[in-house]
């Protein structure tokens, strides 16, 4: 049974113009761009109704639900985010691509921090996010 390391380097061709099949081109992962994380402010609209929508993206990384030491070395590299509440002493593992929810915080400030971390967990960039949930009229929050 091949590694996922080794499923993903097998040699890919892709069909040329002219001659047939050829190599595609592929960076070495010590060679690759460092990954970059972007995260957005909370949207607005849903955030005046007590739900906390941050949207982000990164780039030069993929962001799948791959943990191990064997998928350090697939390139393009692959990782996960790790989100935290409030400075609470623990976080929760993301790999679904999609922006983060939060519903049920109280009104006041809220900080959370996002970090983008390899499928070994260490971190390799990081943004907090820093805004106000608004008290809502009649004390709900979006229930």
């Amino acid at each position: 049974m091949l590694g996922l390391a080794a499923t993903l380097s097998l040699p890919v061709f892709a069909q040329g113009d002219v001659g047939g099949a050829r190599p595609i081109a592929v960076v070495a992962i010590e060679n690759e761009a460092a990954p970059r994380l972007i995260v957005d402010q909370p949207l607005p609209g849903p955030l005046a109704k007590g739900q906390v929508f941050i949207g982000y993206r990164t780039e030069n990384i993929r962001i799948v639900p791959v943990y191990n030491k064997g998928a350090l070395d697939v390139s393009p590299r692959i990782g996960h985010l790790h989100v935290t509440v409030d400075g609470t002493p623990w976080h929760w593992a993301d790999a679904s691509n999609e922006p983060i929810i939060l519903v049920g915080l109280p009104p006041g400030p809220h900080k959370v921090l996002i970090e983008l971390a390899d499928p070994t967990h260490m971190v390799i960039a990081s943004k907090a996010v820093e805004f106000v949930v608004p008290a809502v009229a009649g004390g709900q929050h979006g229930h």
